[in-house]
């Protein structure tokens, strides 16, 4: 019956733009797979290896940037421009984990800030990349897959933001299965215990941070070739990595469909607050999205996947 669901979930998600044909629809959907991607990169790191990060917008940023400076200044195609900004985000987080992996907790989580701000801060002040102005995708026409630009329509972003998802739940799934996925979750229960066991702590975190970070950047690339505009507010804020982290949290950690369902609930929420009381002038949006949040935080703290599952506990038999 699950198997039965995915694919009906599945074939809904492949018929929507051809039901919904509008641009904001799509849009929203758009946002909660691209979300959604983001989330469960981050919860491999975080959900899986309990190492909880809140500079992930560095990853992001870099695929962004990498991408972008690349069509912009060399010509070369957005999708090799999304390999290589991967390649420099698996890079940068390597040399970023080996020192930070040496603090635990909140440490850690301070720390991830602090390189965040830092990168930020660089980025603002580089005038190749754009400074704090930001840079423009160059407008190619006509519209084509190889130039990874649909201005006609929304309808091939929204199916390529499905399939960044689709691929970050399939590294997530096998993940699940494999020796280094037992090794992150040993690390996450107790880091001691793991290494008195022969699991090598260090080197797994790094594998964890690498997967983490290439799947993010990836996200990144996806994000200024829709947009066609990225500046380092827009990319490498602490309020995206908060946010990333908020939609595994709400969903679920650890598990593989909670950064999903996380998504699905907090930007449609975001956006449909926005759209129908951000007009008001007086931040009304913002509050009820910030209270149904807290709300949900305070009720049920291992997401909404554990309420699921706590639920369907309490199901008599049959029912």
């Amino acid at each position: 019956m699950k198997r039965a669901a995915l694919v009906v979930l599945l074939l809904a998600a492949l018929a929507f733009p051809a039901v919904f044909t509008l641009p904001f629809p799509r849009h929203v959907m758009i946002m909660i797979f691209l979300y959604g991607s983001l989330a469960v990169a981050w919860n491999i790191l975080a959900g899986y290896c309990g190492q909880i990060s809140l500079g992930h917008a560095v990853f992001f940023g870099i695929g962004a940037y990498t991408s972008t400076l690349l069509v912009a200044r060399a010509g070369v195609s957005p999708w090799l421009g999304m390999l290589a900004g991967a390649v420099l985000a698996v890079i940068v987080s390597q040399a970023v984990g080996f020192p930070v992996f040496r603090l635990r907790g909140h440490y850690f989580a301070i720390a991830t800030i602090a390189v965040g701000e830092i990168v930020q801060t660089l980025f603002i002040n580089w005038d190749w990349a754009g400074g704090a102005r930001g840079v423009f995708v160059p407008i190619r026409r006509p519209d084509s897959f190889v130039n990874f630009q649909f201005n006609e329509s929304k309808a091939v972003y929204y199916y390529i933001a499905l399939g960044l998802l689709l691929l970050g739940l399939a590294v997530t799934r096998r993940l699940e299965g494999s020796r280094p996925g037992y090794y992150f979750r040993a690390i996450r229960e107790d880091q001691e215990a793991a290494a008195s066991l022969g699991v090598h702590v260090a080197r797994e975190k790094l594998r964890a941070m690498a997967l983490s970070a290439a799947l993010t950047a990836l996200g990144g690339t996806f994000y200024a070739q829709y947009l066609l505009f990225i500046d380092p507010e827009a990319v490498f804020p602490l309020s995206l990595s908060i946010l990333i982290c908020l939609v595994s949290v709400l969903g679920g950690v650890g598990t593989l469909w909670g950064p999903v369902v996380g998504a699905a609930v907090l930007v449609p929420l975001s956006e449909y607050t926005r759209v129908w009381l951000g007009g008001t002038g007086k931040a009304l949006d913002l509050v009820i999205y910030g209270a149904l949040i807290v709300l949900v935080a305070v009720a049920q703290p291992s997401g909404l996947v554990g309420l699921a599952r706590r639920l369907g506990r309490r199901s008599p038999p049959g029912q």
